[in-house]
């Protein structure tokens, strides 16, 4: 039997988990798994003013959601009470919090078994190994190699893993030698509580240049919307004007409307016109 101690802390965490669930309007789990412990600290500190960030048992979590009657929805959350993890307790927007994770997160060398973060390109250049069986180990994952002034050298830059693949063993041994870092060790939300709603990882997932580029498409669709339908706006008013000159000058030429500025243009065509017409009567008289 637990002494009447645990049974005290264990309540008062649960009121501290009820309180938080209460207090902030979006929830987030992390997985815990191969996260360092000085990272944490170093992103507890970093994040501190705008997210509250501890680690609880999922046992005491899922019975702070249980006794919280009035709030329903949060029981959403217990299916993702599964292996370590870190909650965070906060009012700022989930993709924001997601990407400021992403942000923090550090690149490391990968073990087998990981799954590279970005495509991992080994450099050509001298490696400072000396010859020897590792030699048949980089052409196991297709890396040139070439012996010169008694060391290994690596021929051509080579791309040996694709984001998202996983490290083989020998790959890994490879590119832990050549001290190359192949993954991003931080943490990843598994889903987030948001005022009701559950977003998963998949649906935090940001691709900031694909947006970026989507809004700027958007943005000159718009804008060359604006301005074939005459739109006037701050971005656009000066092309309007240069546009709207343009055609009205060519409508007072077609239409031989003198103004200031056609006068001179009209004079030439019309002089031009009355010289074809004196040759035209000329070459008449002549026949």
């Amino acid at each position: 039997m637990p002494s009447q101690q645990v049974l005290l802390q264990k309540q008062a965490q649960i009121e501290e988990i009820k309180r938080l669930l209460t207090e902030y309007k979006v929830v987030g789990i992390a997985s815990l798994e191969k996260v360092r412990a000085a990272q944490l600290q170093e992103l507890k500190r970093k994040i501190k003013d705008k997210v509250f960030m501890k680690v609880f048992k999922n046992t005491l979590v899922k019975r702070a959601i249980d006794e919280l009657s009035d709030k329903p929805e949060l029981k959403k959350l217990e299916e993702y009470l599964t292996g370590a993890n870190i909650f965070l307790f906060t009012n700022m927007n989930p993709f924001k919090l997601s990407l400021m994770l992403e942000k923090n997160k550090v690149k490391a060398i990968g073990k087998a078994g990981d799954r590279a973060a970005f495509d991992v390109v080994v450099p050509a250049g001298n490696t400072g190994l000396p010859p020897g069986p590792i030699i048949s180990q980089f052409g196991q994952v297709g890396i040139p190699t070439r012996i010169e002034s008694g060391s290994v050298w690596i021929n051509k830059d080579t791309l040996v893993c694709k984001k998202g693949e996983v490290l083989s063993l020998q790959l890994a041994n490879i590119l832990s030698k050549l001290g190359i870092k192949s993954v991003e060790i931080g943490l990843s939300l598994k889903v987030v509580y948001d005022d009701g709603e559950i977003i998963t990882e998949d649906e935090l997932s940001i691709d900031l240049d694909e947006i970026r580029k989507s809004i700027e498409e958007a943005q000159k669709y718009a804008f060359n919307l604006s301005i074939n339908a005459a739109i006037p706006m701050p971005e656009n008013i000066n092309l309007l004007l240069q546009k709207a000159y343009q055609e009205a000058y060519a409508l007072s030429v077609n239409a031989a409307i003198p103004t200031k500025e056609t006068i001179a243009n009209l004079l030439r065509e019309a002089y031009v016109k009355a010289l074809a017409l004196n040759q035209k009567i000329k070459l008449e008289e002549s026949q």
